[in-house]
């Protein structure tokens, strides 16, 4: 948990999709998700395997996957839970309303 602490900390804007590869779900998002960071650079994007870390799963109150959550200067500020992370569509979509707004 020591690395996705300092990633939390270390990005004051990140998005962490909680996944694991037996999940239909998971898959169907993970090569868009994979994408990201290339088109929206000014996010860090991580991903947790729920079946490897199921402490941070826990700690996060994560229930169902995928759930993507998002992290603003170290606060969790918002997630996308899994009956709405169904379609590659849905995540963009909530990835698009997480971009800063330009000043």
């Amino acid at each position: 948990a020591e690395t996705f602490d300092e990633a939390v900390r270390e990005h004051p804007h990140l998005i962490v999709n909680f996944t694991a590869d037996w999940c239909p779900d998971c898959r169907r998002i993970k090569d868009a998700y994979a994408g990201f960071p290339e088109r929206f650079p000014e996010i860090a994007f991580a991903v947790v395997d729920t079946e490897e870390s199921p402490d941070l799963a826990e700690r996060f109150d994560v229930r169902g996957i995928p759930s993507l959550l998002v992290f603003r200067d170290g606060e969790l500020i918002d997630r996308l839970y899994s009956r709405d992370a169904k379609t590659v569509q849905q995540v963009e979509a909530f990835v698009t309303r997480q971009l800063p707004v330009s000043s």
